[in-house]
């Protein structure tokens, strides 16, 4: 079975062919980093013109990179359908339905979070749940149950700025640029994460939710107060510090998750998951809990499409299928 996988939801474009569910053919993606620099942050109406222009000659690339012969090889296309930006989806949505018409390959919808999770299954096998997964990512912060396939329950999430968010507005604030969350983390590898004491927001708050917003504030009031007092502000000592605030927070919380609902294994997904300081924190102290720790390879914590189309080839196979009038959800929340 050959799935084409579309993702669209923010400013990556991206195309990814996957064999038999977890064998990945192509996995393309025309990143629009060059466009957004200089505004500080993603412009949504430049995002969704970037996906028009570079969709159609990135699927035909993917299309040879796999070896097919044509859009009349692929049994399947999966799409995000949300969350994301609205006028993205519905790039790569009106490019699917395209596809799912002229071809008769059936259309499957897939939640952008649902993607994340699945990503860790194009590295480490078919899945075999229960699964605590914690996704962080620009848009998200969440802790999530997998009791079985299919079923996710939300145990916790950010009452305000995602992880992601939050690292990009700290980098922008000491002058790292966009998208800063990459420069940061390469920063505070030459600081003393014991440096500053910030905040754990709702460290001990008793669920599995979090907050940015407090953390946030203490790091600009910081920066104000030593700038103020003619101090040179030691930027790895600072990043470091900050890192490890939210740092300390999602592995505690997400052990602790674990450890309630005695479940032995625990994936993590997104694009802040590319930070290697939550990487060895998480594999570290929850191997020393007695978990297994799994997560995609850097190129597939990212936005991209073979996560899509691992998670859609799934979906097509237990004889799922997407109407073709489906609209974009924007506001797309992880559901059974």
């Amino acid at each position: 079975m050959i799935t084409l996988g579309i993702e669209t939801s923010c400013d990556e474009t991206a195309v990814a062919v996957i064999e038999d569910g977890f064998t990945v053919r192509a996995n393309l993606i025309a990143g629009q980093v060059h466009l957004h620099e200089r505004f500080g942050g993603v412009v949504p109406e430049v995002a969704a013109r970037a996906h028009v222009e570079a969709l159609s000659p990135l699927m035909a690339e993917a299309l040879e990179a796999a070896g097919l012969s044509g859009f009349g090889d692929i049994d399947g296309v999966a799409v995000t359908v949300g969350p994301g930006l609205v006028g993205a989806l519905l790039v790569g949505m009106a490019a699917a339905k395209s596809l799912s018409l002229a071809t008769g390959a059936p259309l499957i919808g897939i939640d952008h979070l649902e993607g994340h999770i699945w990503a860790n299954f194009l590295t480490h096998g078919p899945p075999e749940p229960p699964y605590i997964a914690l996704v962080v990512s620009g848009g998200h912060t969440m802790i999530v149950h997998m009791p079985e396939l299919f079923r996710y329950e939300v145990l916790g999430q950010t009452l305000d700025d995602a992880a992601g968010e939050a690292f990009d507005k700290v980098a922008r604030l000491i002058g790292l640029g966009f998208p800063g969350g990459p420069a940061l983390d390469a920063m505070a590898r030459d600081g003393n994460p014991d440096a500053i004491r910030f905040p754990r927001s709702m460290e001990r708050s008793g669920d599995f939710d979090s907050s940015m917003s407090g953390l946030k504030t203490a790091v600009l009031r910081h920066v104000k107060a030593e700038r103020a007092a003619g101090h040179d502000i030691d930027l790895p000592d600072l990043a470091a510090s900050f890192q490890e605030a939210i740092v300390d927070v999602q592995v505690g919380k997400t052990i602790e998750a674990a450890r309630q609902l005695d479940v032995g294994t625990v994936l993590l997904g997104g694009g802040v998951v590319a930070n290697t300081r939550l990487r060895e924190r998480m594999e570290r102290d929850g191997g020393a809990s007695g978990l297994r720790v799994l997560f995609p390879p850097l190129e597939l914590c990212t936005d991209n499409a073979a996560m899509i189309a691992c998670a859609g080839a799934a979906r097509l196979a237990r004889g799922e299928r997407t109407s073709l009038d489906i609209g974009a959800d924007p506001n797309l929340g992880l559901a059974s």
